[in-house]
């Protein structure tokens, strides 16, 4: 009985854990995305297999591309409580465009540093973000046209589809569809740095072939 007992509770562990995708979609209270989580997901924007999401097509990123970039343009914003210029759409397009080209440069430190909070908000340090590129030699990245911005809490949001084609180290391809949500400050006191969009979160999923 004791053994039927113990079998039992494992089970109701189990389907308890199985609610969900370990991500809150609702804002903190201090008006930042939840971390994305540090498991199975992969800071390349490239998760474990999942369902196939139908993204726009943009302007395609090749895998040979540099890291360089010119600065991100900025345009005004109503309700920006700082009074400054808040960087538009495009500015967050940028941001996810030297991403992949950062990564395609083997510019890992580059490419971390664009995740909110120094880079803590990808889930992983510097060694294992790089770490996670092992296996992938090169990314190739179809951006779509962004969302609008929204904002919340001092905060300001955006959305930025993409497509991937990864190059495993095996000569196979993997290609993935879904969504960055980038994020920016606007309260008083904050640092340019923290007024310039950075990737929040990845929602991605492995495409049909």
């Amino acid at each position: 009985m004791r053994h039927l007992a113990l079998l039992c509770t494992c089970f109701l562990l189990a389907a308890c854990g199985g609610k969900g995708d370990g991500r809150d979609d609702a804002a903190t209270a201090d008006g930042s995305l939840p971390v994305p989580a540090g498991t199975p997901r992969s800071v390349t924007g490239m998760p474990d297999p999942g369902r196939p999401l139908a993204v726009p097509a943009g302007e395609a990123i090749p895998s040979g591309a540099t890291a360089e970039a010119d600065a991100p343009p900025t345009e005004p914003m109503a309700g920006d409580e700082s009074g400054d210029a808040t960087p538009g759409p495009d500015a967050a397009v940028e941001v996810v465009r030297r991403y992949y080209a950062a990564i395609n440069a083997r510019d890992y430190a580059s490419a971390h540093a664009l995740w909110g909070d120094g880079g803590r908000a990808s889930g992983q340090d510097a060694q294992q973000f790089a770490a996670g590129f092992a296996a992938t030699t090169g990314v190739s990245v179809q951006i779509g046209a962004p969302g609008g911005i929204e904002g919340a809490a001092g905060s300001r949001y955006i959305q930025v589809p993409v497509t991937l084609d990864a190059t495993q180290a095996d000569g196979t391809h993997r290609r993935y569809a879904g969504s960055y949500t980038l994020r920016l400050a606007v309260v008083d006191g904050a640092t340019q740095e923290q007024r310039s969009w950075h990737i929040a979160s990845a929602d991605l999923r492995e495409a049909a072939p």
